[in-house]
Parts: C-alpha cells; structure tokens; sequence
C-alpha cells in the first residue's frame, strides 16, 4: 500500500495556496467589456481627447490583465498535467481498487480465506480506506474538470483577445482624430520650419539641438508653465511597460546613453508626466521619431522612439495628455496566446528612450520620475 500513501500525500498539494487563476482571465475579460463601453461613450464626452485617453488605458489594463490571467491558466493546467501524468500508474491502481469495491458483491467481498478474524481484520481495514479513498478520489476528479476547464477557457480566449485588441485599435484610430480635430489647446509660441530645418541640419547632437531649440520659436509667450519641481521624484512615466536600461548603461553595442530604456507593447499610448509645452517633434538624428516637452524653464523631456507622435510645436498640453503612439503590431490575438503559451515574455518587444535635461545637461531620469513600479 506505499503507492496509495504516496498518492494521498501529493495529490492535494497543486490545489493549497492557490489563486484562482481562471477567475483572474474572466475578471480581465470583464475589464476589457468595460473599456468597450467607455468607448462607446467618449463619442458624448465633452472632452473627447481625455475620455479616449482613459479609455485607451482601458484597453491597456485590461489587455495586460488577460495576458496575465491567461499566463497563470497555462501554468496552472501544465503544472496540473505533469502532476496527474507523473502519477498515471498511481492514479489507475486507485481507480482499480476502487472500481473492484464498486462492482464486487458485498457479500463476497466481506468473506475472508482465513476465517471470520480474517474478515473482520479487513472489514476494517476497509473501513479505514474507503473514506480516504473517496476523498482523494473526489480531489482527482476536482483536478480533472479543473484541467478541462483551463483548456476551454484558453481556447476561447482567442476571441476575447480578438475583440480587445480590435477595440483597442478603433479607441487609437479615435483618440488620433480627436487630437487632429482639437482645437482649443493654447499655443506659447509659432514655430518657424525654416529655422528648424536649419538647426536640425547643423546639429549632430541632442545637446546641440536642445540648445538651439529656442531659436525655431516665433513670438513666444513670456514667463514659463507652473513647473514641476515640487514633484520631482514623483513623476509618472510616460509609457506602461518596464525599464530595460538604466541610465549610462551600456547596450548589446556597447553604447552608453544618459537615459534610460524602456520596454513596453506593441501600439502603447505615451503621455505627458505633467503640463508641458510641446518644444519639438519629429525626426531626429539617430533616436528616430521624437518628442520632446518642456515642463517649465529649463528642463526638457525626450521621448524618442516613438511610431506617431501627436500634437503640434508650441502647443501647452495639460497633464496626462497623450503625446504618441509606440510602433509595432499588437493586434495578432494568436501570436499573443502562443508567446502566453510558451512563456516567452516576448509580449514588450518595443522600446522607448527618455532622457531628462536641467539647464541642457543631462541628469539620471530616476531623479524624476518614479521608477519603483513595472507593468
């Protein structure tokens, strides 16, 4: 009886200290149903750019909690499937005794070869067991159906993800022509292309750049936005993802930037950390598409990396307000469910470059922005 021992002991140990992780995937579709509706109403919002914004962090939380809800469901049913196959010989002799006490007679069953002590011996002997053997028997079958029900849910998950990430590129595709349509951001000052186009063409660095970027504005507004120094430290990033890179640390090239790197998904909506005047956007040097916010005198933020960037030079954005879009295609449900599946950890395969400057030389952005948490 050892075999029965051993299988009474581990069969019970998957499901103890266990959350559960097909309730995360259903709350997480719930998310996604609820950032669908928040879409339907951003049409009536009197501020159209703000409720898409939310609406495409909506889709953001939500997309990141299924992923997440699905990651456990694949790891829970492989967990339970190496379990229940490394116990198969275990598992059919439990099922053999107990399908020989479901189909023998009671009658013969209780007689025993050595006489009446004999069949009181295993009467109670059996007395004892079949409690334990109806217990973990029920455990196995609870195992079972909780199997079945993690592959259901993942094979349907394909649609669930379709619809999110679908709806998700419609409040993208509506939060872009909301900002083309608005109208009433302030500006502080014109830009003059000619002058742009000059400084970009006689600078070969960003602290060239940076220090000339005074010169494209045109009948700029004196005196400066409110400033942010009381919230240095605190600064939300302006990406949902997870730092790569730290500042001045070296890349697969061996290249030391004074930023720091961050990866996040495909298509993530970039935001303003606070107020900032837009100072410039577009293509620069080798950091490819740019934007870059000036929050008050004297300090800049750089954002670069970016597939498409909104707003227009010398626009004051209020906080929060989207500044672009990353690249990349994040719309293939059945990429998504088999980098889930596989366990890649593929899912953050775009990345965002920012870099923090006081007075045009560059600080450690952790100097600003709180960095303590990952998405």
């Amino acid at each position: 009886m050892k075999w029965l021992a051993a299988l009474l002991i581990c069969l019970p140990v998957l499901a103890m200290g266990q959350s559960d992780p097909a309730e995360a995937a259903r709350t997480a579709a719930n998310r996604l149903n609820a950032a669908a509706l928040s879409l339907n109403k951003a049409d009536g919002a009197r501020n159209r750019v703000k409720a898409l914004t939310e609406t495409v962090h909506a889709y953001e939380d939500g997309l990141r909690a299924m992923r997440d809800g699905l990651r456990r469901a694949a790891i829970r049913e492989d967990a339970l499937t190496r379990e229940l196959q490394s116990r198969e010989g275990e598992i059919a002799r439990l099922l053999g005794v107990l399908q020989s006490i479901g189909s023998t007679p009671s009658p013969v069953f209780l007689l025993h070869p050595t006489g009446p002590v004999g069949t009181a011996r295993s009467g109670m002997i059996l007395a004892d067991v079949t409690p334990a053997l109806d217990q973990h028997a029920a455990r196995l079958r609870v195992q079972l159906e909780e199997v079945s029900v993690l592959r259901q849910l993942q094979q349907s998950a394909a649609d669930t993800l379709e619809d999110g990430l679908i709806g998700a590129q419609k409040a993208r595709a509506a939060l872009s022509q909301a900002i083309s349509d608005r109208i009433e951001l302030p500006r502080r000052f014109s830009e003059d292309p000619v002058k742009t186009g000059l400084l970009i063409a006689s600078t070969e660095t960003l602290e060239g750049f940076a220090s000339g970027l005074n010169e494209i504005a045109v009948d700029e507004a004196p005196g400066s936005l409110p400033g942010v120094d009381d919230r240095k430290g605190a600064l939300p990033l302006p990406v949902r993802g997870s730092i790569l890179r730290q500042a001045n640390e070296p890349d697969a090239a061996g290249i030391m930037r004074p930023g720091i790197v961050m990866a996040t998904r495909p298509s993530a909506l970039v935001t303003t950390p606070a107020a900032a005047t837009i100072r410039y956007k577009g293509q620069l040097l080798d950091y490819g598409n740019v934007i870059i916010l000036e929050p008050q005198a004297g300090l800049l933020l750089v954002f670069a990396g970016l597939d498409v960037v909104y707003g227009q030079i010398g626009e004051v954005l209020p906080g929060g307000s989207p500044v672009g879009l990353m690249g990349g295609d994040g719309r293939d449900a059945g990429a998504i469910l088999s980098q889930i599946s596989n366990e890649t950890g593929a899912e953050q395969t775009e990345t965002l470059y920012i870099e923090v400057r006081e007075d045009n030389s560059p600080v450690n952005p952790a100097a600003w922005f709180k960095t303590d948490k990952d998405d």
